[in-house]
């Protein structure tokens, strides 16, 4: 499902994260995640869900911990790019953000 090239998908400057995050399907579903990294145009995710080429979802992502400020989630809509499996279940996947809600 990979289709964007090496050169393009780095174009932004990645923050590795590690935080706590949830995917929020159009049907109400909440899936539970990882966000294990961060740009400016995007995220890469670890989930137990396989998503749709280009499927947009709500992602929530929880201030990382240790964050001595009380900060709200970032809330983002974001449409997948790529994805792939790993051990036990879970899946990576990464994405272009769509719009920021919050």
């Amino acid at each position: 499902m990979d289709h964007a090239s090496p050169r393009d998908r780095r174009l932004d400057r990645r923050i590795p994260l590690g935080c706590s995050a949830h995917i929020r399907l159009g049907e109400g579903e909440e899936i539970t995640a990882e966000c294990i990294e961060l740009s400016v145009s995007g995220m890469t995710l670890r989930a137990n869900y396989v998503p749709a080429e280009g499927e947009v979802v709500e992602v929530v992502i929880a201030s990382p911990s240790g964050d001595k400020m009380a900060r709200p989630p970032l809330v983002t809509h974001l449409r997948i790019t790529r994805c792939h499996a790993l051990d036990g279940g879970q899946y990576e996947m990464g994405g272009s953000t769509v719009r920021i809600v919050g």
